[in-house]
């Protein structure tokens, strides 16, 4: 362990952005009495978060550099059995990665927030809520226990419950948080079973005890089934982060999620409460490397989610959902470099779309401010003349999201095809036609959205709902003429575009290739070879950046592109056309697979009616009715019937013994022999 790290610290990396949240959200509120104004909370949050980042980046480079580790309890809550609950840290090169990431975006989302939510009553309020996001996030990355994990797991579900229902006198805002907290309890369940058969089989909460146990873990068998018990271990953990990634079936909460302010879709559905799951799923490869039928698993629902969640893209007319679906298309993505066990790869492409994918939600957000909050992308077109610097930034978030050759989408993006194409899992073959065709729909519904908001015909004044503000807290004539957005709003787009271009070529080879997570990944390159496979075909980055414009992904994402721009642009009639002509599939889409039917239809409604039929025929029936009243009206009848016997006579009672002693001396001589 190396002196470098203190424990402090560490310890001020997550309490900083908290003391923030309870100085905004306790003396910037009514809660504790308006004591400081908005400029205050403000600074007291963003100053919170700069700490954080700052520390962040010297533990990366103490880690990077010094090879610096940390791995201790700071507290211990209690002992039941044999089994301790702690709160302690593991610093690794993957846990200062996604600090760096985590800290980094949710900088930028503040600074954005101070020009984004200007206008809004709730300013210090939103300030104090994504804090205490970072908090909480900051938590579940640096745990060293199962137990600190749920812990910030559950942590950014509330505080996103809090931030998706942020205008909660809006009912669809209510509808979309309850619709998020209640699909991510199913994943929760899930994951709570997977930490609960490690508690018990393995008797500790503690990655390294856990670890150091998995090949112990591997041979046992799931009591009463012929599974094995890792392979249900494994598949509990992934539901959970199935749930927080959004990974088909349980992604549906998070379009709906974009009822929330623009800043928290970013902060919460780009980079960092969604790639929970990935972080976990990487940080358990040890334990994910030894089932096969789970990582098969993994790659098919990843393969699921990247492709028909790519669809969905198509048809979207608003343009924050539009981005959200792109956002379920690439953990998908992400997902299926988990499965090729290419773990790696995956946090590699979190790394960089949490850059480039944060800069198209801000994007949108500056471009939504810059059309007096109009979000339909039907009513825009032409923008690129009044917002150059929204423009050019949202082009350099497409082209990165696409996999454009030199940008830094195209490194990962490449890098998890080229993974599954190595992968010798019998899910493979499905998952490498599944990142392959999204490849062509990305590039489709990314340029699609791009056309028709900043290039083709002015279409900003003939929108008919243009009285009707989409977010409330503004309101702005529908006339005027679309605006740049002021600099704190602009400068972190700028500051995030950077990256979306570079950091892929930087970072390429160390994460990969090199001892950036080395003895931090796990990986059995005998049963799993994709990545000895990719060390053999990838010598550089820009060997990668000029060979890439030779490869099938590159064509796709070219055609994609120009598919979009004949449709949009040259011949904007055929959408209408090929909408009339596959009706049908369009309805389906349309109606997202039919899913949200399914969910409060199905078995929203019959777990009501089981609600109602335990409460009516188990409440009130069987137990106010049969026990209740049935009781209290037994003992009534037999207290009726005793008090008959009870005359009071002395010849009665004489009589009564008679009997009985008659009764017993016929039983005993007569009867029981």
């Amino acid at each position: 362990m190396s002196q470098t790290l203190s424990a402090a610290t560490l310890l001020a990396v997550p309490l900083a952005p908290l003391a923030g949240s309870l100085i905004a959200g306790i003396l910037g509120t009514a809660f504790g009495g308006n004591r400081i104004g908005r400029t205050a909370s403000h600074t007291a949050t963003i100053l919170g978060v700069f700490i954080a980042f700052v520390l962040s980046a010297l533990t990366l480079k103490s880690v990077l550099v010094d090879g610096a580790r940390f791995n201790q309890t700071l507290y211990e809550w209690m002992v039941v059995g044999g089994l301790k609950m702690e709160v302690g840290f593991l610093i690794d090169s993957l846990t200062a990665v996604m600090m760096c990431v985590v800290t980094f975006v949710s900088l930028m989302v503040h600074l954005y927030t101070i020009g984004y939510m200007h206008d809004d009553d709730g300013y210090n309020r939103f300030f104090s809520y994504i804090s205490l996001f970072t908090f909480s996030m900051l938590m579940l990355v640096m745990s060293n226990n199962f137990l600190q994990l749920f812990f910030g797991w559950e942590a950014v579900g509330l505080v996103s419950y809090l931030l998706i229902g942020f205008w909660f006198n809006r009912p669809t805002a209510i509808f979309a948080n309850m619709k998020a907290f209640l699909v991510n309890r199913v994943g929760d369940f899930g994951f709570i079973l997977g930490i609960g058969l490690i508690a018990a089989y393995a008797g500790s909460l503690n990655y390294g005890e856990v670890f150091a146990k998995s090949g112990e873990l591997a041979k046992l068998g799931f009591p009463g089934t012929d599974w094995m018990l890792i392979t249900v271990i494994c598949i509990g953990l992934f539901i959970g982060a199935m749930g927080k990634s959004a990974q088909f079936p349980l992604h549906v909460w998070l379009p709906d999620s974009m009822e929330g302010p623009t800043p928290i879709s970013a902060l919460i559905h780009a980079a960092t409460m969604v790639t929970a799951g990935i972080f976990m799923v990487a940080r358990m490869s040890p334990l994910f490397e030894l089932s096969d039928t789970a990582l098969n698993f993994i790659l098919v629902i990843g393969a699921i989610t990247a492709l028909f969640m790519g669809f969905l893209g198509i048809i979207q007319n608003d343009i924050k959902r539009v981005v959200a679906y792109s956002t379920l298309s690439q953990l998908g993505y992400m997902t299926v470099a988990l499965g090729a066990s290419a773990y790696s790869v995956a946090v590699f492409h979190l790394m960089t779309h949490a850059f480039f994918k944060a800069l198209l939600f801000l994007a949108a957000g500056s471009v939504i401010m810059g059309l007096h909050h109009n979000q339909d992308i039907r009513w825009m077109g032409g923008v690129r003349k009044y917002m150059p610097i929204t423009w050019i930034t949202f082009l350099i978030g497409s082209l990165a999201l696409i996999g454009t050759p030199f940008f830094s989408g195209f490194y990962s993006k490449d890098a998890i095809i080229e993974a599954v194409h190595a992968s010798h899992l019998p899910a493979a073959g499905f998952a490498h036609f599944a990142v392959l065709a999204g490849v062509f729909v990305t590039a489709f519904y990314s340029f699609r959205l791009y056309f028709l908001v900043f290039h083709g015909k002015e279409r900003y004044d003939q929108n008919p709902d243009a009285h009707h503000d989409h977010d409330h807290h503004h309101g702005h004539g529908h006339d005027d003429k679309p605006h740049e957005s002021p600099w704190v709003v602009w400068l972190p787009l700028v500051l995030l575009a950077i990256p979306s271009v570079v950091i892929g070529a930087m970072t390429l080879m160390p994460i990969l290739f090199g001892d950036v997570f080395k003895g931090v990944i796990h990986v059995d390159a005998a049963r799993h070879p994709a990545m000895a496979e990719l060390a053999e075909e990838i010598h550089g980055w820009l060997p990668m950046g000029l060979h890439g414009f030779v490869t099938a992904p590159f064509w796709l994402a070219l055609a994609g592109v120009a598919a979009a721009y004949y449709m949009y642009m040259v011949n904007p009639a055929l959408p209408a056309a090929i909408k009339r002509m596959f009706q049908p599939v369009y309805t389906v889409l349309d109606n997202k697979y039919y899913l949200d039917w399914f969910n409060e239809n199905v078995i929203a409604r019959g777990v009501r009616m089981l609600g109602t039929g335990l409460w009516k025929g188990g409440d009130r029936a069987v137990i106010d009715g049969l026990v209740v009243n049935g009781s209290w009206k037994v003992v009534g009848w037999v207290a009726g019937a005793v008090r008959r016997l009870q005359s009071g006579y002395l010849y009665h009672y004489a009589l009564v013994m008679i009997l009985g002693i008659f009764v017993l001396m016929t039983y005993f001589v007569w009867l029981n022999k």
